[in-house]
């Protein structure tokens, strides 16, 4: 259920991410870079405070550090923060200016992201309505996941 990235999408990603990054006039530093490499290695959301001892390079990482990284990579459009955990997770370059439905196992913590664009149309039609022009969405439902309902079974 989790994000589930391999080498190659995983170099392909960091790719994309420094391009993107540069197109929009902004730097993928050294950190930010190690921040997004930490999330795509990750096999479900990470909190900040889970991924700054895993910063062993940068001896001077502080929370304020990360959670800067972390905003940068949310606003560049690399990662997404889900709410309800206080959690981070790496999305695929680009797919954070869709709408996001975020699947969050209860049990296990794993969370699966997908295109929800489709789902929220008359979301986006009753906003119209109202005058209000959504640029993105994104929604979290919690419950089990199929391999805890399996093992709860």
């Amino acid at each position: 259920m989790p994000h589930d990235h391999g080498a190659h999408d995983r170099a392909a990603q960091l790719t994309e991410a420094e391009q993107r990054c540069s197109a929009a006039g902004e730097s993928l530093t050294p950190l930010r870079k190690r921040v997004l490499e930490l999330l795509l290695d990750q096999h479900g959301p990470a909190k900040a405070y889970d991924l700054l001892p895993l910063l062993n390079d940068e001896k001077t990482a502080k929370p304020p550090t990360i959670y800067r990284a972390l905003d940068f990579l949310v606003r560049m459009g690399l990662a997404h923060r889900i709410e309800s955990l206080n959690a981070f997770v790496a999305c695929d370059v680009g797919a954070c200016a869709r709408s996001t439905i975020f699947l969050i196992c209860e049990n296990c913590g794993a969370a699966e992201e997908f295109d929800a664009g489709h789902a929220l149309v008359d979301l986006a039609e009753a906003a119209k309505k109202d005058g209000f022009s959504i640029r993105r969405t994104m929604i979290e439902a919690s419950g089990l996941c199929s391999a805890c309902q399996h093992a709860a079974a």
